[in-house]
């Protein structure tokens, strides 16, 4: 029996999404907000990620100090992230318990209390977090890179946020936020189980409809300019190995381009998950990882993707091998781009870059929590519709459409490329 799905929007303007899979007697409930670090400003950056951490915090309702005990207790799990594009909740329960999460975030979508002493409790959590990804030379240097690559747009900061914006904000800095963001007309309710979508319908609008509407609000539009020649840059730190990442201009989920693009990235790297919540397959047939890691110029050698509202980055990072400088091991990628951009990809490769891809991208929704997850995902930057249709597009890729993407996105003059330099090794 094919799934059903069925969308409504609620009088409120909440969006609710709503599939029925009877596989396991289990339901996962997900609420996504339009909101994310896009939406932040500078002297602001890190606040929609410190809001998701004050969610858990409790409400009048439901305090702190039961809510993981009781979504434990009835057998479920719950969690939350925070995203460029978005914020997530989500709990995965027993079929016949899912209503202990659809109240909980039917509560603090309205009740939360940000109490001052929990507040600077969090910020001193926050600020060790983000100290503890400046030990990471990865983060350091994406973090560089990131900056470097958007100058204008907020895709500018890192989720996290700046240092001195942890330090500074406030506890109504927060609330603000949370009461502008966190609104029935800027979310989307995403069920996925064992339910029937009448009885579950009506109990969403039970909860959620007499949530009064938010006002509209004005998304920050600022257009990242065009970059006009490569940049380079390096960053030092601890460590004795070096480190390299090269990212190129990477358009909108929305973007026909995108699924050409997708193609290329696993015949390159090996594909990109796009799913947050699941793992990747082996890169090790791709066309990288036999042109550098098997000939020792990197130790690894990862392609990234991210689906985006807007233009974003692909972001290849590689791990040199003690034997190599980066200068070389950045030589041998150019090649390997080179000869994509020149010579025409046999269709015995295109089928198995798309089966790939085709494999992770349905790793990544097979079971009901992932099945949830993507009901609401895909409408943080476009809608149900980009999930429903990914693969087909991806069976339309040509090798004439590789070529052209190639040459096309994958220029010098737009990429960004930085170097991690050990301090306490030989570069």
């Amino acid at each position: 029996m094919k799934n059903s799905l069925t969308i409504k929007t609620l009088s409120n303007g909440l969006k609710v999404l709503l599939k029925e899979i009877h596989t396991a007697p289990i339901i996962s409930s997900w609420l996504w907000y339009r909101v994310g670090s896009r939406d932040e400003v500078q002297g602001r950056t890190g606040i929609s990620h410190w809001v998701e951490h004050m969610q858990f915090k409790g409400t009048p309702q439901f305090p702190a100090n039961i809510l993981d005990k009781s979504i434990s207790r009835e057998g479920g799990s719950w969690n939350a992230m925070t995203y460029f594009d978005g914020t997530a909740y989500y709990e995965t329960m027993p079929a016949d318990k899912i209503d202990l999460a659809l109240r909980l975030e039917s509560d603090r979508m309205v009740n939360s209390q940000f109490d001052e002493k929990e507040v600077a409790s969090e910020r001193t959590v926050i600020v060790s977090e983000r100290e503890g990804h400046e030990n990471d030379p990865l983060f350091t240097l994406g973090e560089a890179v990131q900056q470097t690559a958007f100058r204008v747009h907020p895709y500018h900061h890192e989720v996290i946020g700046d240092m001195a914006d942890l330090h500074t904000m406030t506890r109504d800095d927060l609330y603000s936020h949370y009461r502008s963001f966190y609104v029935p007309n800027n979310a989307v309710m995403a069920v996925a189980g064992d339910f029937d979508t009448k009885s579950m319908l009506a109990r969403i609008k039970e909860l959620f409809e007499p949530i009064p509407a938010g006002h509209e609000l004005k998304r920050l539009a600022r257009v990242e300019p065009a970059q006009n020649g490569e940049v380079r840059l390096s960053v030092e730190g601890p460590g004795a190995t070096s480190y390299v990442q090269v990212c190129y201009r990477f358009p909108a989920a929305s973007h026909p381009d995108f699924f050409p693009l997708s193609v290329l990235d696993s015949l390159l790297a090996g594909p990109s998950n796009l799913n947050m919540f699941s793992g990747g397959i082996s890169n090790k047939t791709s066309r990288l990882y036999r042109a550098l890691v098997d000939k020792e110029f990197t130790v690894g050698i990862h392609g990234g993707a991210q689906a985006t509202i807007d233009p974003f980055l692909y972001t290849i990072t590689m791990t040199i091998h003690p034997k190599r400088k980066p200068e070389q091991a950045l030589a041998a990628l150019d090649k390997e781009i080179q000869r994509v951009k020149e010579e025409k990809v046999s269709n015995e490769e295109i089928k198995r870059a798309m089966k790939q891809a085709r494999a992770i991208f349905a790793y990544g929704s097979e079971n009901i929590t992932n099945q949830a997850s993507w009901l609401g995902y895909a409408e943080m930057f476009a809608n149900y519709n980009w999930f429903e249709t990914y693969l087909e597009k991806l069976s339309a890729v040509t090798a004439k459409d590789i070529q052209r993407v190639a040459n096309e996105y994958f220029r010098p003059q737009s990429r960004v490329v930085g170097t991690y330099v050990p301090t306490n090794g030989k570069a």
